[in-house]
């Protein structure tokens, strides 16, 4: 190779690396590495009113289905074993979602033992948290009963117990922080509110006005 050739294959040279250098650089200036921003997962959004209100709607929701399933059995009038029916399709899928979210966060979950007793909560509601949930409803009366007395006797048991679900709701959107519990309590503060007017209607009384 001539000297000449020589000369000019390391010019070329030269000049290849300073433009790639050249690209480099200005690649770096204009695209600069920018460091991962962690995203908060929504299950970690909670707080001691999300998880006292879940647990006790578990709770709650668990006696609803024990006297929904107690109707479909004893209930004379066609129409409260729909409604027994249709509260059991709603709540049991609803005690299952709030199972999970408890779970996913590392909290208890409650269950209700031969007796049915209402499980301990901690840390003690103060105030401003979420009500003491009712004490469960006394069914021995209603297992000696059948027909139209039993269905009066579940009617009224329910609507009474749905208030107390519709205070805990309140709570929860008062108080609580998730807001997919939120949501929950807004639809079952929704769904219950209707079903007491259907109860109320059932059993001959004037409806209330709307909460």
């Amino acid at each position: 190779m001539s000297h000449a050739v020589r000369t000019a294959a390391i010019a070329v040279a030269l000049f290849a690396t300073a433009a790639v250098s050249s690209c480099a650089g200005v690649q770096s200036a204009q695209s600069p590495a920018m460091p991962a921003i962690a995203q908060p997962s929504p299950t970690q959004q909670f707080n001691d009113a999300d998880v006292q209100f879940l647990q006790q709607m578990i709770v709650h929701h668990q006696q609803a289905l024990m006297m929904a399933r107690m109707a479909a059995a004893r209930a004379a009038n066609a129409d409260v074993k729909q409604l027994a029916g249709q509260i059991e399709q709603e709540q049991a899928p609803e005690i299952e979602q709030m199972s999970t979210w408890l779970q996913q966060w590392g909290k208890p979950v409650p269950s209700m033992g031969p007796g049915m007793a209402m499980p301990s909560m901690s840390p003690p509601m103060g105030h401003g948290m979420m009500p003491s949930m009712r004490p469960m409803p006394d069914m021995g009366p209603m297992q000696n009963m059948s027909g139209e007395r039993f269905d009066q006797m579940f009617l009224q048991m329910m609507i009474a117990h749905h208030e107390g679900a519709i205070a805990m709701a309140k709570a929860e959107l008062a108080t609580g922080a998730n807001p997919a519990v939120k949501q929950l309590a807004e639809k079952i503060q929704a769904s219950q509110s209707a079903q007491i007017e259907q109860m109320r209607q059932m059993l001959g009384a004037t409806p209330s006005p709307t909460r």
